[in-house]
């Protein structure tokens, strides 16, 4: 795989044995704390979706979904879902969750189109989360809000992991910094969307970026996102555009 990278002489920390152990570890203590911060409630997602029902996430809207027709219902075709950014608002709505709740899963899927590398896999084990807003709450304050709930988070299981193998240490710093991606843009005018966010992340050691998707003032935006859901549209920054942004 030509996009992977292992530095030169590294020696891991965990052996294979203690490495499974400490990804159930994590993924048990992170989705309680998670869920407890952020009130949100567990439920099950689906492995795939009837296709051309439009709850299949079309990404950036050329990545490919892998189908397969289903014989128990008129092979009619099925798709594996990609993501499911569209399926949790619907699931919003099925279960009834009241602004301030929300719900989580652990979400599988298959993305076919994906650029390999370090931390990108066909295959996909990621938690999936949504929480009912209400309109009031569409603004950059309850933006920052929820991000910094969610490094706390991180934070709190980052020393979980110190208090359970001593040999990681933590590194994460207390605060996380915001920066609007043309800023970003601005401060590093020669390098490309991924340099970066490298960059502003060897200064500050965690950062939001914020307005992902819109376009900057070089024509192009810091990265993809779908256009049929994500909010590029509502004030932010100076008066920017997008409410879209990664940690």
């Amino acid at each position: 795989m030509k996009n992977l990278r292992i530095p030169e002489n590294y020696r891991p920390l965990l052996d294979l044995k203690q490495t499974e152990m400490a990804i159930k570890e994590i993924k048990d203590f992170f989705q309680l704390s998670m869920s407890s911060e952020l009130r949100l409630r567990r439920v099950t997602a689906p492995l795939f979706v009837r296709k051309g029902t439009g709850i299949n996430d079309d990404l950036d809207g050329v990545e490919r979904p892998v189908s397969f027709p289903v014989k128990g219902i008129g092979n009619a075709e099925v798709e594996v879902v990609q993501s499911l950014a569209k399926w949790k608002r619907l699931a919003l709505a099925d279960y009834g969750i009241e602004p301030g709740y929300g719900i989580y899963t652990d979400m599988n899927a298959i993305r076919p189109d994906e650029e390999l590398d370090n931390i990108h896999s066909i295959y996909v084990d990621q938690w999936d989360w949504e929480k009912t807003i209400l309109e009031d709450d569409r603004k950059i304050e309850y933006l920052r809000k929820v991000v910094r709930q969610i490094y706390e988070t991180m934070k709190r299981t980052e020393f979980f992991v110190y208090e359970m193998h001593p040999d990681i240490r933590p590194v994460l710093p207390d605060k996380i910094r915001f920066i609007h991606s043309q800023d970003l843009l601005e401060m590093y005018p020669g390098a490309d969307p991924e340099e970066r966010e490298y960059r502003i992340t060897e200064e500050y050691g965690a950062v939001f970026v914020i307005g992902i998707g819109s376009e900057l003032s070089d024509g192009r935006p810091h990265d993809l996102r779908a256009p049929d859901y994500d909010d590029w549209s509502s004030p932010s920054v100076d008066g920017r555009i997008g409410l879209n942004g990664d940690i």
